[in-house]
Order: structure tokens, then sequence, then C-alpha cells
């Protein structure tokens, strides 16, 4: 089965190519580019690199969020049409749980933050080295058992959470950038990756995803991206209809 992962969530644009257990290779860019403009090139020059064609393509993965809204919609539109035009399954996958794949080994509690503005993050907790049995119900790999639901939280309000687990953190994800000094002097025990793997990577995405679609699951083709806090142009709507 060969698979093609896509996430767009962020300022990083990343394609993957995946067959079966194999990363055939992986492009990221982390420079701030219109993904409405790159995503496409992106897609075709790895398709290239690799010799295959869309026509190769068995599955599709894409990130569903949380994250950047245009970013979201930017990619999930481009997976949705190239699934449909090819008549291939896609799957979703959070962004949250790719980043706590990146690092499943570690031993204590993995907590990804997305910087979601206003001081606050998108985030989620996660236990690595979690085993189960075939019959879980859970979508995520073997390797992780997520701990809290996907939320968007104050910085503070999720160091007051992870401090009542009194078990050492690892963070990852951009939100990294803006609070590591700020979780240092307030989160004790707190651990952080080395700096690329605070990106997301579509080959994260496509290890998750392609588990999911060899047990023959795929998302609606109406399913939406997973947002978890109303957008700038929303708030700022419904400020309006207040006054």
């Amino acid at each position: 089965m060969i698979i093609l992962a896509v996430d767009s969530s962020s300022k990083v644009a990343t394609v993957a190519l995946m067959k079966d257990d194999k990363l055939l290779g992986e492009i990221t860019l982390n420079d701030k580019k219109e993904h409405s403009i790159i995503l496409m090139s992106i897609i075709q020059e790895l398709l290239n690199n690799n010799n295959l064609s869309i026509d190769d393509i068995n599955g599709y993965v894409i990130s569903k969020g949380p994250g950047s809204f245009t970013g979201l919609r930017i990619g999930m539109a481009t997976i949705k049409g190239l699934s449909l035009g090819s008549n291939k399954p896609y799957v979703s996958v959070s962004s949250l749980d790719a980043l706590a794949f990146s690092v499943s080994n570690f031993d204590g509690i993995i907590c990804p933050i997305m910087d979601a503005l206003r001081n606050s993050v998108y985030t989620s907790l996660y236990k690595g080295e979690y085993t189960c049995n075939a019959n879980t119900d859970s979508n995520l790999p073997i390797k992780l058992e997520r701990l809290l639901d996907y939320s968007a939280l104050d910085i503070d309000e999720l160091i007051e959470i992870i401090k009542s687990k009194n078990k050492k953190v690892i963070f990852i994800g951009d939100g990294v950038d803006k609070y590591k000094d700020y979780l240092i002097d307030n989160c004790p025990n707190s651990y952080f990756p080395p700096n690329h793997l605070n990106l997301i990577r579509a080959s994260s995405l496509g290890e998750i995803g392609s588990i999911l679609l060899k047990n023959g699951e795929c998302d609606d083709p109406n399913s939406a991206p997973v947002y978890l806090k109303k957008s700038q142009a929303e708030r700022e709507y419904e400020q309006r209809m207040r006054l």
C-alpha cells in the first residue's frame, strides 16, 4: 500500500510518501509560504522523485487539526479532491497525535503544544509505551495512550493540570518556541526534544494513518477539520453582535 500524507495545520508544509512500513520520501518546508501556492507542487515533486504518479497512490492521510484555520482548510480540500478524483480513501489524523508520536518512547507524560495565540495552546496529554490488545477501540498506535482530550487551554491552566500528575513531562510542538523559558520556570521536571522534532512531520501522520487505512477505516467526504477554537472573524462578529 502506497500512502500520501500531508500536513498544513501550521506554517509548516510537509508531505510524505510511504510504502507499507517504509518511508519513501518526505519534504518539509518551514518558511511561511502560502500553502495554497506550494502544496501541490511539493506533492508533485515528491511523486516525481519516486517515479510515481497520483494513480499509484492507494490512500491518503491528512491532518485534521487543530491548527491554522486557513492551512487546515487548504490541506483538507487538497486531499479530498485527490481522494474523490482517484476514488481512493483518505483518513484524517490529529496534528497533536502526530507530534506525540514523534517522542512516543519518552518515559513520562508527552505534551504537544501548538500556539493558539492569546496566551493559550492547543494540547493534549499522552502516555508513551502503551500496549493494548487487538480489540482496542483507540485509533492511536500501540505506543500511545491519550490521557486528555484535545483541548485549547490557557498555558497556566495546562501547567496546573500537569503538576497534578506529578510526573516528568516532555513538551513538543511550535508552542515550545514561545513558552519554553516559562515552562522551565513554572513546570518542574520539564523536558524538551531536539528542535527539529517540534515541527509536525507528514511521516508521523502517515505512519498513524496507514494503520487506520489498513484496518479499513476512512473518513466521510463531508468531514471537517477540528478547530477547537472559534476563528478571529467569528469572535469579532459575536463581539459586534453583543454591542
